[in-house]
């Protein structure tokens, strides 16, 4: 059957299709959706992970297991997964292992743009790149093929545009493997350094058949074009901007594996040209393989190593036409992303600012608090860095940053990977706070539970980890825990767990506004009369809250009720 269908969710149907059986994923923009769809078929056993490393070792364990499994992640989740995955190379696999990573050029959701091909290469693990939906689910049904036929996991990569995009798909029906037998072998599967030094070779032996297998694969063809001035050498999205641009006019080669290439292909085609051309997203990764090969890339082409292609840059550098489609003429406004009305992080930030703290923050929605006017965040570097940099931090200042530094972390992000960090302070005893934004659920992502909600990615009930309890445990014996819409009582706990002569841990809880159950209060509302334009108020930066005529005005359809504007108002005329 033929149907539209988004790029994710074409995956999610090939891995359904070809007998996948355990998924276990972490929420990551672009790649988020894959497991959301995958959850929906009720042969498939689907589940969020504390992070990607856990994932990725499950998804491990049950291919060892026998089932075929698969793991997903965005590109910078791969740098989580990559101690398994490097591994996972040598030992090979049992039933077929596919590991899908995202990535996210242009970086709409990230922090920055790293080109996930280069982990294919250092890890030698085969790596397919669709261009469409049609070509997702497909590849994700052959990447089995090829990790139970060469031993190795596979990795398919996605980016923004092919995964947030749709085409037409033809679906088919799904046909499961019976489960493969386990059989205990140690010298394949426990890398000690005995074993793993015999299983390089079988690596590098594998690599060999699959740079074979790449030469006639029909996921890498060329196709024919009338005019041979330039070849164009191209995969991913990148082809889909070239065939919209050029359609027939030059010779594609079009890759759909993107490691290892297939060197004789890719020496025939360039012979078959007057000058060879390179159309890539991010890294010069294909181009530098064909410099291995002595190929002569043709500069005049150049195309830029920041940001996503389209099609008017393909346009602009292979045709030197102006670019296609239409313009906007008159400047558009900004409009840069800003926490929600109601967001319980909001109160907390003002409190920071207020208190003029320097804030080492984390990965989430509310890293939106380094955004004016609140500007309540000094550093963001990675998942769970917050915490350890805290640490790094005071020990480096000592007294003259403990009274006015803390961290800040969502709480999936501590599940993810805080924990460790937090044991550091606990351990080597640095005085310092730390802040766990607890909202009841992983935001930033599309609302995934995480284990602090009590509730799976099916959203029945599930084990819930006690953050008061977890912090205890962990060696600290100052947990306060404040409501952020009273900012009373949170301006009156920073102080104390700043003063105070030992590490602490502050926790923030309030549900994130957007959660179907939270139940709003009625919206504010301003007396003009009362209100004397002094923009208290906007300090906030609640896109709920404007300036009319000199006046603060509500809008009722975006105000819930949270009451922090109304505690900053000295004159009371909110109400």
């Amino acid at each position: 059957m033929k149907q539209l269908m988004l790029g994710n969710a074409a995956v999610a149907r090939g891995l359904y299709e070809a007998g996948c059986c355990v998924i276990s994923s972490y929420p990551g923009t672009p790649s988020t959706e894959i497991t959301e769809e995958a959850v929906k078929y009720p042969e498939l056993y689907c589940e969020w992970a504390p992070n990607e490393k856990v994932a990725m070792e499950v998804a491990f364990g049950a291919c060892l297991a026998g089932k075929r499994a698969f793991c997903a992640m965005k590109h910078v989740g791969l740098n989580v997964a990559a101690d398994p995955l490097f591994t996972m190379s040598y030992t090979g696999v049992n039933a077929g292992l596919v590991i899908g990573v995202a990535d996210d050029p242009g970086m709409h959701s990230s922090q920055n743009e790293q080109d996930s091909r280069h982990y294919a290469r250092a890890a030698k693990v085969p790596m397919l790149e669709p261009s469409d939906s049609a070509e997702a689910l497909e590849f994700a049904k052959l990447a089995y093929e090829l990790s139970e036929q060469f031993d190795t996991p596979v990795l398919l990569k996605m980016c923004t545009r092919v995964a947030h995009s749709q085409s037409i798909v033809e679906t088919s029906d799904r046909a499961e493997p019976e489960m493969k037998p386990y059989e205990k072998n140690i010298a394949k599967y426990v890398m000690m350094p005995g074993n793993a030094i015999r299983r390089h070779p079988f690596v590098e032996e594998r690599t060999r058949k699959l740079q074979a297998w790449a030469e006639t694969a029909p996921i890498n063809r060329v196709e024919p074009g009338r005019n041979h001035e330039i070849g164009i050498i191209t995969s991913s999205t990148s082809y889909q901007y070239v065939k919209e641009v050029c359609g027939d006019t030059y010779p594609i080669l079009k890759l759909g594996m993107a490691w290892p290439l297939p060197q004789q292909k890719i020496l025939d085609f360039a012979a078959s040209v007057d000058s060879l051309v390179v159309v890539e997203e991010l890294d010069p990764f294909i181009e530098e393989f064909c410099g291995t090969l002595g190929l002569k890339i043709d500069g005049e082409y150049n195309f830029p190593r920041l940001g996503e292609l389209s099609q008017n840059i393909v346009a602009d550098r292979l045709t030197h036409t102006f670019p296609m489609g239409r313009t906007i003429n008159d400047p558009i406004p900004p409009r840069p992303p800003v926490m929600c009305a109601g967001c319980p992080h909001r109160g907390l930030f003002y409190i920071l600012s207020k208190n003029k703290c320097t804030v080492l923050g984390d990965i989430g929605c509310y890293t939106l608090g380094a955004v004016a006017p609140l500007a309540a965040m000094d550093m963001t570097l990675c998942m769970g860095a917050s915490i350890s940099a805290v640490h790094g931090f005071n020990k480096a200042r000592g007294a003259e940053s403990e009274g006015k530094t803390v961290a800040v972390i969502g709480d999936s992000t501590f599940m993810h990977s805080g924990m460790t960090g937090l044991a550091n302070i606990a351990y080597n005893q640095s005085n310092s706070t730390v802040i766990i934004l607890d909202n009841s659920i992983t935001g930033m992502t599309g609302h995934q539970q995480n284990p602090t909600t009590g509730y799976n990615i099916k959203g029945d009930p599930a084990g819930k980890i006690d953050l008061e309890g977890l912090c205890k445990a962990m060696g600290f014996t100052r947990v306060r825990v404040v409501d952020p819409y009273d900012l009373k009582a949170c301006d009156t706990v920073l102080k104390e767990e700043l003063a105070a002569n030992e590490p602490s841990v502050i926790i923030s809880r309030r549900p994130c506004a957007l959660l179907k159950y939270v139940k709003h209060e009625a919206p504010l509302t301003v007396d003009p009369v009362k209100c004397v334009g002094c923009r208290s108020c906007m300090k906030i930066g609640c896109p709920a809250i404007s300036i009319k005529e000199g006046k603060a005005r509500v809008d009722a359809t975006l105000c819930v009720g949270c009451g922090v504007c109304e505690q900053l108002c000295g004159v009371k005329a909110f109400s």
